[in-house]
């Protein structure tokens, strides 16, 4: 694993909210972080979420969206807290130590993971930020996103605007049909130019949650598959925002309440 970053990479991540680091993994650990997800995936039956009802693609008869949306990408949540292959991987301290040095933080507890899997056709992630929708209100939270197969201009690798963090806020805008939603709130980045992070298999990217990033449509037959995790800076406190919280912890909080539940959000890295 490439878990050394350079004062370069660091400054760069700090001065632009994303980078992304060429041969993350080497050949062995992509083929047994593919294995881990592959299985932990096969196991949850659709199943998004632990302890939720929803399924990858349910169309609850409300959401007018929802075939569209189920469309863009699967999304699996929390694989860790069902597979111990992939729980091993997650709570990798090397990983943890290159969130906390890119935010500047000096713990890191994992907030969630997600695989995200963009079958053949599918739709573009319209460009949006992380960090409002979660439980917590931090502007160093990031997350990784490791490519488990080569992410294309083709088939919808990530696509970010660069320093956008530095003004975004915690207003929460969604995840709407149209790409050029986001510009609504934030006009003054409507004219940036947006930077392309196509990268091969066992690649990888970090980017703060206020980033505003997005992903384009899978125009290949083939799948495009990505492992994510996002990263909450120790020491937060919820805001209200349920997110992925289990509604039996849910139940124990209060707005202010630290958020240091080592069952839900493990600490995986402390200076």
């Amino acid at each position: 694993m490439k878990c050394e970053l350079s004062t370069e990479q660091i400054q760069f991540f700090q001065t632009n909210g994303f980078i992304v680091i060429e041969d993350f993994l080497s050949p062995a650990e992509l083929t047994k972080w593919r294995e881990a997800v592959t299985e932990a995936v096969k196991d949850r039956n659709g199943v998004k979420m632990p302890g939720k009802e929803g399924k990858v693609g349910m169309d609850d008869g409300i959401n007018k969206d929802a075939e569209y949306f189920s469309k863009v990408f699967d999304q699996l949540l929390n694989l860790w807290q069902t597979n111990d292959k992939v729980k091993e991987i997650m709570l990798d301290e090397r990983i943890g130590k290159m969130a906390a040095q890119l935010s500047g933080a000096s713990g890191i507890r994992i907030w969630h993971d997600q695989a995200l899997f963009k079958r053949p056709w599918a739709n573009p992630t319209s460009w949006h930020l992380d960090t409002p929708f979660w439980s917590f209100s931090d502007r160093r939270a990031l997350s990784i996103w490791v490519a488990l197969d080569d992410a294309t201009l083709e088939n919808g690798c990530l696509y970010f605007i660069p320093a956008s963090f530095k003004e975004t806020t915690f207003v929460n805008k969604g995840i709407g049909k149209n790409m050029d939603g986001i510009f609504e709130a934030y006009p003054q980045f409507a004219q940036v130019a947006s930077v392309s992070a196509s990268m091969k298999a066992g690649s990888c990217s970090f980017h703060n949650g206020l980033t505003i990033h997005g992903a384009g449509a899978n125009m290949s037959s083939g799948h495009r598959r990505a492992m994510t995790c996002a990263y909450m800076p120790d020491g937060n406190t919820f805001n209200g925002e349920p997110n992925i919280l289990p509604e039996v912890y849910l139940n124990t909080l209060k707005v202010g309440d630290l958020l240091n539940n080592d069952e839900q959000n493990p600490l995986i890295y402390k200076s």
